[in-house]
């Protein structure tokens, strides 16, 4: 296994006191490696004009403007925290993102896409997701504790950024979730224990859009 060098040490040392999540340093650190592997030199000895032209190449691949910005991010941090050049991040610009229509389904759509779905555990995994707003990730990790029937509100634990937030609980959510089986449950636990993950829950999504 190759030795970590110092200025990678120092960038994971400087993501980790600003408690960066484990999944966004390994982010980080891939795309400043990308960065430094594509000029073939240690990327403390690149600067802006290599970073512009690094940006003009990700571009030409077709890159998708989110992981365009990812390397952005990780880019001024690497400068600005890092290397400790605080002038520099402000000129690393961010892709701008397209402007589109997202595809909404009509309430008769979506109750068609809910019964469509076989699994009970699916199915209400799905309900839970569109009736509160939550993301995939948001609700595979739902728990029994995290349900608060007298307010009439769900706990997400971390969510988007790591942060923890209230959603509304709907009486036809709360009855449907109290048909589940099982007594200490996370909302996809079977009687087994075992949780699905949120690859499967995107998976069966996919499948029962397009059966």
């Amino acid at each position: 296994m190759a030795e970590t060098s110092p200025l990678r040490r120092r960038m994971i040392e400087d993501m980790t006191v600003r408690n960066l999540s484990p999944a966004t340093q390994r982010s980080y650190i891939h795309a400043v490696s990308k960065f430094s592997r594509y000029f073939g030199r240690s990327p403390d000895r690149l600067g802006l004009k290599d970073v512009r032209a690094f940006q003009v190449h990700l571009v030409s691949t077709g890159i998708s403007w989110p992981a365009l910005n990812q390397t952005v991010c990780a880019l001024r941090f690497f400068y600005g925290v890092t290397l400790g050049h605080a002038e520099i991040p402000e000129r690393i610009p961010y892709a701008r993102q397209p402007r589109t229509l997202p595809v909404v389904l009509s309430a008769d759509e979506v109750v068609s896409f809910l019964e469509a779905v076989p699994s009970l555990k699916t199915r209400t995994a799905l309900t839970t997701a569109y009736a509160a707003g939550l993301r995939a990730s948001e609700a595979v990790g739902l728990k029994l504790r995290d349900i608060d029937s007298k307010r009439m509100v769900m706990r997400v634990e971390h969510g988007k950024g790591g942060k923890d937030r209230y959603v509304m609980l709907s009486t036809q959510l709360l009855n449907i979730l109290r048909g589940l089986p099982g007594i200490e449950w996370v909302i996809l636990h079977g009687h087994s224990g075992g949780s699905m993950q949120e690859r499967t829950l995107r998976r069966r999504y996919s499948s029962s859009r397009n059966p």
